[in-house]
């Protein structure tokens, strides 16, 4: 299973939708379920990262704004979940999940070429890297999609691009909450350490279909994963 979802969220993000429930259902208690998710699902994003970075993909100097905002919001995400109920937030994600689906389906701006950005690096960085991160922090599910809708919509990034750029800042972000949950003894070391080794083979031969196959490989993925992390959602809240 961490082969899969580190071949799906190389694509689409949305593998812990698919790790995340496998772990509980095989017994794990809930926080150590979410321990030994984040610390496996952050060497499958390493690994996509590095790949998209060697081919020329990423540029993190562009990036480095973006990337402290994300940080900083992933730790006030954390400590602030750790303090409120997210009740409400996971009654209202099942719908803008939808919504971000349809916008992936139908919107133009969705392409494998590059469109003129709508908003300014220094505007994108406090208002989605670190508004995204907190939210990744905070609760997380569909936070690789908003990233690469984020990327395309606003920036004007092809798909190719987005989908490359989106890999560090949810690799920021997930490692942020990791070393707090490795802090606190949470992580089961045994089972996280070879879920990270499929992670990483799963994400390597995800992000190098992404290379090849662009808009026509991601677009589908992201509109189909989203779907599904939206339908969990409402069934668990309906249950």
């Amino acid at each position: 299973m961490a082969f899969v979802a580190g071949f799906i969220s190389s694509i689409a993000g949305a593998g812990g939708a698919i790790v995340l429930p496998v772990l509980l259902w095989a017994g794990l208690p809930p926080l150590n379920a979410l321990a030994t998710n984040k610390f496996q699902s952050v060497f499958g994003t390493l690994s996509s990262t590095i790949n998209f970075f060697r081919k020329g993909y990423i540029d993190l100097y562009a990036l480095r704004l973006a990337l402290c905002y994300a940080f900083v919001g992933s730790v006030l995400g954390t400590c602030l979940v750790q303090q409120i109920s997210t009740e409400y937030l996971s009654l209202m994600m099942p719908y803008l999940l939808i919504v971000i689906a349809l916008y992936m389906l139908f919107s133009p701006t969705i392409t494998d070429e590059d469109l003129p950005a709508k908003i300014s690096d220094k505007t994108f960085a406090p208002l989605i890297g670190g508004g995204i991160g907190l939210y990744g922090g905070f609760f997380g599910p569909g936070m690789g999609s908003f990233f690469a809708v984020a990327f395309a919509s606003l920036r004007g990034f092809n798909m190719r691009k987005a989908t490359a750029f989106t890999k560090p800042m949810v690799l920021i972000v997930n490692t942020t909450s990791m070393v707090i949950f490795l802090w606190g003894g949470h992580i089961v070391w045994g089972l996280a350490i070879a879920m990270a080794a499929s992670q990483v083979v799963g994400a390597r031969l995800g992000s190098n279909l992404v290379i090849h196959r662009g808009v026509a490989l991601i677009k589908p993925f992201i509109v189909l994963m989203t779907l599904a992390i939206a339908f969990k959602l409402l069934v668990e809240s309906s249950s």
